[in-house]
């Protein structure tokens, strides 16, 4: 697959009370990738909301190998892994790296769909969109997903009785 990569660099915010890269950080850094990497396909924020469309993460797992600390320069790699012969299901990988030695951070998964904005529903963005990603991903080792990948996800809601608060 072909990779993509983003830098940035740990910020005092970006901390938690251990002074280490707080968990959601590493949220937010997945999401700036992946937002680089649209950008790099040729697709930016406002092309997104002429389309009235955006990416909605249903699931991201993450592994972690490391500490990362305040000001320290991160590398996180951007790959397609999966996507739905429509378009509008899609997997991205990530690993996050130290700059400097190439240490190996975390590793992440994320699973979604693009979302409508006015339908408020799974959509397929524009073929024009779709080719622009196809054109900067291995298209050959990209995993085909489908709706059941939807339906089988490792968790379910399950509603509750509000009664029971």
């Amino acid at each position: 697959m072909k990779s993509f990569y983003a830098e940035t660099k740990v910020r005092w915010s970006d901390l938690d009370a251990n002074m280490h890269l707080a968990n959601a950080s590493y949220m937010n850094f997945t999401s700036f990738a992946r937002i680089e990497f649209l950008r790099h396909c040729g697709i930016t924020l406002a092309d997104l909301a002429k389309s009235k469309i955006g990416p909605a993460i249903l699931r991201e797992e993450f592994s972690f190998f490391r500490e990362a600390h305040d000001g320290q320069e991160i590398i996180i790699s951007v790959e397609v892994t999966g996507n739905s012969q429509e378009g509008d299901i899609f997997q991205f990988e990530h690993n996050l790296y130290d700059k400097k030695t190439g240490t190996h951070i975390a590793y992440s998964r994320v699973f979604g769909v693009w979302f409508s904005m006015i339908e408020r529903k799974k959509l397929a963005p524009p073929t024009e969109m779709l080719d622009k990603i196809n054109a900067n991903i291995d298209l050959e080792k990209v995993r085909l997903l489908s709706y059941s990948d939807l339906k089988n996800l490792p968790v379910q809601p399950q509603n509750i009785d509000p009664k029971t608060f």
